[in-house]
């Protein structure tokens, strides 16, 4: 063997229960159960008949969670599925009368997967986390964490409320995970160093910040993914040999290479102000991870595979292929669900020789065993990529029988290869760029003026406010908190500034924004002496607030200390 193998994928959703339907909103989810969720845990299905081990790293956001575990998500699963199948059995009936037989065909297949994926639903008792976390028990995966609401690390204003991003999400994957994850998923893989902090709105001053290390390793988290080009960017700070650190200049990497400083199969220790944090990075593996994702060279834009944009109707099933690139809508092909076989075994050939490569070509170069880490969102295999599962079950099955490759999870690739070295990291992300160009850019200077101005006004109310002693001042407050974790997630900035969704961005910003608002004021009416009855405006933010967005129901205030 010359190293290990980590598939790592991530599993999220913003919070969009009771906020939408269509195009905007809870088919998102329905969408990804259906189509990445379901179908994941089919092929661990197999995995487990077949006594092959994938060893994914999987990570389940909190705020998934929370959804995941919601009545209303499972009965409206289960509706959506059987809305499709009728979808399927309508399609069959017209194209039949139109003498479209293939398409027919394709319909029927359709009805035959959803009442598949719904009795699959029914059989996992329509709890999708606890079916993962028995295949976590079965060894077949290892569960991650993640913010609360996948708050953008780097922008945050206040370290108080990124560690109160931090502990909520580390509670709530406790709660339903019925555990304490020890890897995080760091959304949008971003990172910042300790140090001056220039906020892009409102101020124009920096502020001192810690590191975001040092934040999540002090609530246990001791592994991270990174983009590989913050592993590049690192400055080497410590040999580590026999339990005793070392430190080391900034030439050590021009005579020390064969430690594999920088490189994104080796793991890297994480230094901050000078302390070596217990805490490990992993890069993700650009010339492995590009195979999938590429839209140049990724294997999803395989002609054979069954087309994500045509659909039959407006909100209707797909019975296309790829066809080619650059091929109009117009001009794609009927799909051929026969004849994907062969570029799937291909596909994985092709994928895990990719990884041998470059763990031997690390082993020449260094003569020590590398990890190949593949982190994916997860929606990209069977949402994205109808084929994607599959891929991944034929991955699976040659990993296993190439004594080259040993499939890890993260957890267990830094058992068998410890890291030696300890380095400062520079700033980053994996989005465009390299840095936070997505989440900050002219037309988000107003989300983080709102945002910025929320943590600075939920900040003072819990420093002023008796919310420890007076109870109705603790249930306003923690409603705030509530609509401020919901406020910072990173979905928000990401669909405006992509154009996926600018308007429903938009909307839940302002909806967040709004109730926060309306809650901070009965808090200020309550510090001012208030005795009169409750503001009906305050009073109707907090029921709205609970009938739409029940979420982290333990919220706990003193997580933003």
């Amino acid at each position: 063997m010359t190293g290990s193998f980590c598939l790592v994928l991530h599993g999220h959703l913003p919070w969009v229960l009771h906020h939408g339907r269509w195009p905007h909103g809870e088919d998102w989810l329905f969408e990804a159960a259906a189509e990445t969720w379901l179908p994941l845990l089919e092929v661990l299905d197999a995995c487990r008949e077949e006594g092959l081990r994938p060893a994914w790293t999987l990570g389940l956001t909190p705020v998934l969670l929370e959804q995941l575990a919601s009545d209303r998500f499972r009965q409206g699963l289960v509706d959506w599925l059987q809305m499709q199948r009728r979808r399927g059995k309508d399609d069959e009936a017209r194209f039949h009368g139109e003498g479209q037989l293939h398409l027919a065909y394709l319909a029927s297949r359709w009805q035959e997967r959803f009442a598949r994926l719904l009795a699959r639903f029914e059989a996992a008792g329509r709890d999708l986390a606890t079916a993962f976390v028995q295949a976590e028990d079965d060894g077949l995966v290892e569960l991650m964490t993640s913010n609360a609401t996948h708050g953008y690390h780097p922008l945050l204003l206040s370290d108080a409320c990124a560690r109160a991003q931090m502990r909520a999400g580390l509670a709530t994957s406790e709660r339903h995970l019925g555990r304490r994850p020890r890897g995080m998923w760091l959304p949008e893989c971003a990172y910042r160093p300790p140090g001056d902090f220039w906020p892009p709105a409102l101020h124009g001053l920096p502020r001192s910040v810690q590191g975001v290390g040092s934040i999540v390793a002090a609530e246990g988290i001791r592994y991270l993914v990174l983009d590989a080009a913050l592993l590049a960017g690192s400055r080497p700070m410590a040999a580590l040999a026999d339990g005793r650190a070392h430190a080391v200049g900034d030439d050590q990497t021009s005579w020390d290479a064969r430690r594999g400083w920088g490189s994104a199969l080796e793991p890297h220790r994480v230094v901050e102000d000078g302390r070596l944090l217990d805490l490990t990075v992993l890069g993700r593996n650009p010339g492995v991870s590009e195979q999938v994702w590429s839209g140049a060279v990724g294997y999803p834009g395989d002609p054979r595979y069954l087309e994500f944009h045509k659909r039959h109707g407006v909100r209707g099933l797909q019975y296309w292929r790829v066809t080619g690139e650059g091929v109009d809508l117009g001009d794609k092909q009927p799909y051929h669900p026969d004849d994907v076989a062969e570029p799937l075994y291909q596909h994985a050939a092709h994928f895990v020789q990719t990884v041998a490569d470059q763990l031997q070509h690390h082993a020449a170069q260094t003569g020590r065993a590398g990890v190949v880490c593949a982190p994916f969102d997860a929606e990209l295999f069977g949402h994205w990529w109808h084929e994607g599962p599959t891929f991944l079950l034929e991955v699976a099955r040659r990993v296993h029988h190439d004594d080259r490759v040993e499939a890890c999870t993260l957890g267990q690739a830094l058992e068998h290869t410890p890291a030696d070295k300890g380095v400062g990291l520079p700033e980053g992300s994996w989005g465009a760029g390299g840095d936070h160009r997505v989440w900050v850019n002219d037309s988000l200077r107003f989300y983080w003026e709102v945002a910025y101005r929320a943590e600075e006004r939920f900040l003072d109310l819990w420093h002023r406010a008796d919310w420890q002693g007076d109870a109705d001042v603790r249930e306003l407050l923690t409603e705030a908190g509530r609509q401020l974790l919901l406020l910072q997630a990173s979905d928000w900035p990401f669909v405006i500034s992509t154009g996926g969704a600018t308007d429903y961005g938009i909307r839940r910003i302002f909806h967040h924004a709004a109730l926060f608002d309306d809650l901070c004021n009965g808090v200020e009416d309550a510090v001012g002496g208030s005795d009169g009855p409750r503001d009906p405006v305050v009073a109707d933010a907090l029921r709205t607030s609970r009938s739409r967005d029940p979420v982290f129901a333990d919220l706990d205030l003193s997580w933003w200390a």
